[in-house]
């Protein structure tokens, strides 16, 4: 039987200083295989295995696929079976300023295999999830990341997220949603829980 397609793909951001960006584009991801399409997300800047995510995204394959790539965690095994919390030693995070030459690359190398899966005819829904913080963070251009809207597929839904997405992507996009933080736990000291933020 031939997969069902988009009648029409558009593209979306998820943006804003709050939680919720990438969990918004699961939801997504998670409504659209129900529906018999098919989804590949590839993450940018992030190279941990301890997100619960990406054991319960692992279960729904072939339906959606992920890659990531980023920086890991050097104890991410502990920290995904409960034997640890995360540390903050900030080895997993990119920092402005301290970029390496492994994060460069990694983020090239993310950035054609969005080419690649976004033109491949495989996938209806493509999501970029931290594009928006390869691009604050200089891994990735401005022109990069207009490119891919413009080329876009017309039946493919692209979907970006991170914070600190420019004016200029924003008004290419035809979602965009803001994730405003109002409260979260960590003013009060409460570190990311398990289940919960990971």
């Amino acid at each position: 039987m031939e997969r069902p397609r988009l009648s029409q793909g558009l593209t979306q951001i998820y943006t804003g200083n709050s939680k919720g960006k990438t969990t918004a584009a699961l939801g997504l991801a998670l409504r659209a295989i129900g529906h018999g399409f098919k989804v590949y997300i590839i993450q940018f800047m992030k190279g941990t295995s301890y997100y619960g995510e990406l054991y319960s995204l692992a279960r729904l394959y072939p339906d959606i696929t992920v890659r990531h790539y980023g920086r890991a965690c050097p104890i991410q095994t502990l920290i995904k079976n409960g034997e640890k919390q995360c540390t903050e030693c900030g080895q997993c995070f990119v920092e402005k300023g301290k970029i390496k030459p492994e994060d460069r690359e990694m983020a090239s190398m993310a950035l054609a295999h969005s080419r690649e899966i976004l033109f491949s005819d495989q996938y209806d829904i493509v999501i970029l999830d931290e594009i928006l913080n390869a691009l604050y963070f200089e891994l990735v251009t401005l022109e990069d990341v207009k490119h891919l809207i413009k080329g876009k597929p017309p039946l493919v839904e692209l979907v970006l997220t991170g914070r600190y997405a420019p004016v200029e992507l924003i008004e290419m996009a035809d979602q965009v949603t803001e994730m405003k933080e109002i409260k979260h736990p960590f003013q009060k000291g409460i570190l990311a829980r398990r289940g919960i933020e990971y």
